[in-house]
């Protein structure tokens, strides 16, 4: 029996819009405990961190709660390297500043056992910026710059070792500022968007990836944004982009990476409860992770939100 550790991260200083720390009890609401049990995993909750001791900070800085964000990079780089010596982590955010720590621990975790690190991205942003580039000054959009190694994070952790970037697929893309583009552009990270999804489908690029996983024996984090869904059916983010995963997308992706048997860590990330329907967008979620863990298309309950 595979243990599942549910760690709660409420972290909601990647940028200025309030309410993604309310997302880790909403997911536990939603039942994703109960779920994953039910699929004959070990379910352990470690309840919700804090971030470790940090500089206050200037509210009127143009980078937003930069130091709290170190703060929680550094909490949550710890407790992902600790998870992962006891089971498979899963990362309930908060906002995606998270990954800055989640997968940064992750990663020292697969360096000390001498396996290579994969990320697989499932957003519509590359959140390929650092604290210099960003014109926002949003840290949830610096996660894929901090961990591949790009310079301009001064004052978070030091990597022990950057995840190279062609071990990095990003799926779902539909909202780059120039900025990134043209830095994506000098990368060798795997990077589909939309419309590269609707002419070929998303399978196709996903099997390669996961084929390259498989033949590296790599460690496989998956990061999964509400906005990598279309609002239409996931409404609860505040960086909502028209025109993004169909459900059934969605639960492809999952359940592709369930079949696999790759993925050794998750993050579940950007959920505001306080932008949700009547729980609709916590539960969209829960049932994602539950597919990339085993639930198969027809044991899946029918949902009512009338």
């Amino acid at each position: 029996m595979k243990n599942i550790i549910l760690i709660g991260a409420p972290v909601d200083s990647g940028k200025r819009r309030a309410g993604c720390l309310m997302g880790p009890d909403a997911y536990r609401t939603a039942g994703l405990g109960r779920a994953l049990a039910n699929l004959g995993y070990k379910v352990r909750d470690w309840g919700n961190l804090t971030p470790a001791e940090h500089t206050p900070d200037d509210p009127d800085a143009h980078i937003y709660a930069h130091h709290e964000t170190i703060g929680w990079t550094n909490r949550l780089l710890r407790a992902g390297q600790d998870a992962m010596a006891k089971g498979l982590p899963i990362f309930l955010g908060g906002d995606h500043a998270l990954s800055l720590g989640s997968v940064a621990g992750v990663a020292a975790h697969a360096a000390a056992h001498d396996r290579p690190q994969f990320v697989l991205w499932l957003d519509a942003h590359t959140d390929y910026h650092t604290p210099e580039t960003t014109e926002s000054g949003h840290l949830h959009g610096t996660p894929i710059g901090y961990v591949t190694g790009r310079t301009g994070f001064g004052g978070f952790p030091k990597l022990a070792k950057p995840v190279p970037q062609e071990n990095v697929c990003i799926l779902g893309l539909r909202s780059v500022d120039q900025a990134e583009r043209e830095a994506m552009q000098e990368t060798s990270i795997r990077a589909y968007d939309m419309r590269m999804i609707d002419e070929t489908g998303i399978a196709g690029p996903l099997a390669e990836f996961l084929a390259m996983v498989k033949k590296a024996n790599g460690a496989l984090h998956v990061s999964l944004d509400v906005d990598f869904l279309d609002p239409s059916f996931a409404p609860a983010v505040g960086t909502t982009v028209p025109g993004g995963a169909t459900m059934r997308e969605a639960h492809l992706v999952m359940e592709m990476i369930s079949d696999s048997g790759l993925m050794t860590s998750l993050d579940l990330v950007e959920l505001n409860p306080f932008l949700d329907e009547r729980g609709r967008t916590a539960q969209v979620m829960v049932d994602l992770a539950a597919s990339a863990l085993g639930r198969r298309v027809f044991d899946r309950p029918t949902r009512a939100f009338t």
